[in-house]
């Protein structure tokens, strides 16, 4: 057998080199030359309109045929704005053992129970293994079929066996070509198994899901390409030790990407979250210094979360500064904010910042509110346990207003607060709370009832 000629691929910039090279000749970037297969045909023929679909007007599409097929899992067609589109490639990412394989278990037995046949093929777990877990979550069904095979052509001989309406690809980098001269999981593989299942998708109009590796950086493993080629592509999160799942969209050619789908774990497997804020609060104790909620927004969904600081005297010469599920490196300058511009003392102190429930909480919003945790515990006073602090603090310690504030606030009355503190330039909301305005982060710590005065900064 002759052996296939290669060449090299950059996945930055696409230049094509005939040998390898540990820089990209073109976009000078790192380890990003990738081996691929050459085509054999030297001359390529060139297409005419003769038995091609010829193009016609946007106008005149009817846009029929695109009808998503339902999940029956609430917070996944919430995120999917509907369901699988026929014909579309989903692609999901998350860490090892964040649930990914038990997800997509429960969503092809609830699509197969609607009546719709789909084939689930595992290339990491045998059959045997998938009727273990299958048994647990209680997602057995007629419909669903499960094969065990890792080589692309026994998996196009299953779609043209089974025809189902759904497929499943766990996972995607387990899957190979023999007709390929790489390993499994390789770049090549990986892409061109990808561009086949894309192609496919479309011919049989079938929706298919693909699940991807990430890396330690919890980026999706694998070319880039990989995520261009496809319709979706999802992210599910969450802590191993903590029983919630976050499930959002980082591109969606049919719908939103704002959208945010809550899980929780249980032994049953992935439940819907419908009200996280009361999940979120259901431990919280009040009347204790370091603690204050804050309304955030993930998409357009209103979360409230409670943040929580610790601060203690250290004799270390460098004072630690821990923030688990808080930006860090915000933490640091809300502390030199504090010190500078407030009064509170923050040298000296090991600080201590977390978002309780596992969730990363990393936009501006909860600026003010992890400033006010932190000055809470230092000075020992907590925070009115029917208040929320919602805004966005900048390096002159001034307040600024955030977006989506009626949702927000909306959220917090719902809930059961009474008092908002928020940037004096913060339009009016009709919420049902008693707005308390800001312009400093001085007066926003009088409002709370942190008074006092730490000595000059």
């Amino acid at each position: 057998m002759a052996k296939q000629r290669v060449a090299y691929r950059c996945d930055e910039c696409g230049t094509t080199a005939p040998q390898w090279a540990g820089r990209c000749p073109s976009c000078e970037a790192w380890n990003s030359l990738v081996e691929q297969p050459l085509t054999t045909a030297a001359v390529r023929s060139i297409r005419t309109l003769d038995g091609l679909v010829p193009a016609v007007p946007i106008a005149s599409v009817t846009g029929q045929g695109a009808t998503a097929i339902a999940t029956g899992i609430g917070e996944l067609d919430r995120v999917l704005g509907g369901g699988f589109v026929p014909g579309s490639v989903t692609l999901i990412g998350g860490e090892p053992g964040v649930g990914k394989s038990t997800l997509l278990t429960q969503v092809a037995a609830a699509v197969a129970t609607g009546g719709r046949d789909v084939l689930y093929v595992s290339a990491e777990e045998s059959p045997e293994q998938v009727r273990l877990r299958a048994d647990r979550l209680g997602a057995l069904a007629d419909g669903l079929w499960v094969s065990g095979d890792t080589e692309l052509p026994a998996v196009l001989a299953q779609l043209d066996h089974v025809r189902p309406a759904l497929v499943v690809i766990d996972s995607i980098q387990t899957l190979h070509d023999p007709d390929l001269g790489s390993a499994p999981g390789s770049t090549v593989q990986v892409r061109e198994c990808a561009h086949r299942l894309v192609r496919e998708a479309k011919a049989r109009d079938t929706a298919v899901v693909l699940v991807g590796h990430v890396t330690k950086e919890g980026d999706l493993a694998g070319p880039r390409v990989l995520e261009h080629v496809v319709d979706t592509v999802l992210c599910f999160e969450g802590e191993r030790h903590h029983a919630l799942r976050l499930l959002r969209a980082a591109k969606h050619r049919f719908g939103s990407t704002a959208d945010l789908g809550l899980f929780e774990m249980g032994e049953r497997g992935l439940a819907g979250v419908p009200d996280a804020s009361a999940l979120f609060l259901a431990d919280r104790r009040p009347g204790v210094p370091g603690s204050v909620v804050v309304p955030t927004l993930d998409g357009h969904r209103p979360l409230l979360v409670e943040l929580q600081a610790l601060a203690a005297p250290t004799n270390l010469p460098l004072a630690r500064r821990s923030a688990q599920g808080v930006d860090s490196g915000r933490l640091a300058f809300l502390l030199a904010v504090l010190e500078r511009r407030a009064g509170v003392k923050t040298s000296g102190n090991d600080v201590f910042a977390l978002a309780v429930g596992g969730v990363k909480v990393v936009e501006p919003g909860a600026d003010l509110g992890v400033a006010l945790a932190v000055a809470s515990s230092l000075r020992e006073q907590p925070v009115p346990s029917d208040l929320v602090a919602c805004a966005e603090v900048g390096l002159g310690g001034e307040l600024r207003q955030v977006g989506q504030m009626a949702r927000r606030l909306g959220e917090a009355a719902r809930v059961g607060f009474t008092r908002a503190v928020v940037a004096h330039t913060a339009p009016d909301v009709p919420s049902g709370l008693r707005v308390l305005r800001a312009g400093t982060v001085a007066e926003a710590l009088a409002l709370a009832g942190i008074g006092g005065n730490d000595g000059d900064a």
